[in-house]
């Protein structure tokens, strides 16, 4: 069956589903496959439970001789063509994010802005790979006007793809840091990989959107016009000054405007500013902008700002990585710390070669800013341990932590806690 013919059933359906669990009537289901399961096994239940069509791309038991069971090459092949199919038949300006970090922030912060004028649709959560960006786009209507597609990479090539899937109209790249070194190999490697953004863009004439503070961003695009600029020069075309950063709100000043947020840290200066700028391309007014600005509160383990009687704990434990590392603590060390603040910092994971130095350096930096409480968690930590002359707690594993704060119970008034998500630092909200 042709992927034309395959789009007249996803027309007449009720939008795809990918997990048999969770089935809506009339859905077309999409066995897809995984190092762990195999979604051609599940095709029958999910007719059963009420999907209109099943798209396989091996038979498995009950699968032959049913005319519900669609049988294609490669099902994430079919998923993604199917995108691009349905990408060329609406005419939804698209937005595409990607960059080491502040990803997520940055979507969600445009999408509150964007969303005060137009029918504006985001990628949930991090859904920002091969299979989440296709379905992103699948879920656009034609009456959505604008798509802000996440997208998301650890190897050079996949942003190329990405693109190729989505069509981005407009893109922006948050930065460039070292995270994934263990697929890139290199902050060279990064660079080339993210910049495949800006290259679909300069090939298909679309519009850039470049923070002019970073150096790296204007030389990948010094010569390409379709371009706006934001940062702190008077060269950009759109000029922000950094106003204050006071009880977990980030302030910010434009053409005499002041954006004010609920955002902890100044690591997302940036992000506000992508948003507000965002904002102003899409004629949107100031205070609307605000308005949307002021609206967003971080969550989900994202510079999560939680109290707890005299507590305050910084919960940014959803990614980490050298860079995001390092701006997390410059922040902290912004915010008043005292004899009682402890920074607990789970390992940095997808660093490869670069695993151990980069632990080092980190622990370096939390001597640096004078943290008196500090608590470290996992395998590449305790491999880059300093020797016990320092006030620097080691744990093997995230149960360890916890036992050694229930025993304790020391009362900390600012915690930052920060790690990659597999370690799970956020188990020990309910211990400080």
């Amino acid at each position: 069956m042709s992927i034309s013919e395959i789009y007249k059933l996803f027309i007449s359906s009720s939008g795809i589903s990918i997990d048999s669990r969770i089935i809506v009537k009339n859905n077309l289901f999409l066995s897809l496959k995984g190092p762990s399961f195999n979604g051609n096994k599940f095709a029958i239940e999910a007719l059963e439970k009420g999907a209109k069509y099943a798209i396989i791309d091996e038979h498995s038991k009950n699968t032959r001789n049913n005319d519900k069971i669609i049988l294609v090459k490669d099902v994430l092949v079919c998923l993604q063509e199917l995108a691009k199919f349905h990408r060329k038949k609406i005419k939804t300006k698209i937005i595409a994010i990607t960059g080491s970090n502040g990803k997520t922030t940055t979507k969600e912060l445009i999408k509150v802005v964007l969303e005060k004028k137009f029918k504006t649709i985001a990628t949930k959560g991090n859904l920002n790979n091969h299979i989440g960006v296709p379905l992103t786009i699948l879920n656009i209507s034609k009456e959505t006007e604008i798509g802000i597609i996440e997208m998301g990479a650890n190897h050079k090539g996949e942003i190329k793809n990405l693109c190729e899937i989505a069509m981005p109209n407009i893109g922006y790249i948050t930065n460039f840091g070292k995270a994934h070194l263990e697929g890139f190999k290199s902050l060279k490697g990064v660079i080339e990989g993210k910049s495949e953004l800006y290259n679909y863009l300069i090939e298909k004439n679309g519009e850039i959107l470049i923070n002019s503070n970073d150096k790296t961003q204007l030389i990948q695009t010094h010569n390409y016009k379709k371009k706006k600029t934001f940062g702190n020069s008077k060269k950009s075309d759109f000029v922000f000054k950094f106003i204050s950063s006071k009880n977990e709100n980030l302030s910010i000043k434009n053409d005499e405007f002041i954006f004010s947020s609920s955002i902890y840290g100044n690591y997302n200066f940036n992000n506000i500013c992508a948003a507000i700028v965002f904002g102003k391309i899409f004629n949107i007014s100031n205070d609307s902008i605000q308005n949307g600005i002021s609206s967003y509160k971080p969550k989900n383990n994202r510079s999560e700002i939680i109290k707890k009687k005299n507590t305050t704990i910084i919960l940014d434990a959803y990614n980490a990585n050298p860079s995001s590392m390092n701006e997390a603590l410059e922040a902290f060390k912004e915010n008043n710390i005292t004899k009682k603040s402890c920074v607990i910092l789970g390992d940095m994971l997808e660093l490869g070669k670069h695993s151990i130095k980069e632990h080092a350096k980190i622990i370096s930096k939390c001597l640096k800013i004078k943290v008196h409480n500090i608590l470290l968690v996992g395998d590449f930590f305790l491999k880059s341990r300093l020797d016990d002359n320092y006030n620097i707690l080691y744990f093997k594993s995230i149960n360890e932590l916890n036992d050694h704060l229930k025993k304790n119970k020391i009362k900390y008034d600012k915690v930052l806690i920060k790690g990659s998500r597999k370690i799970g630092l956020e188990k020990i909200i309910d211990f400080l």
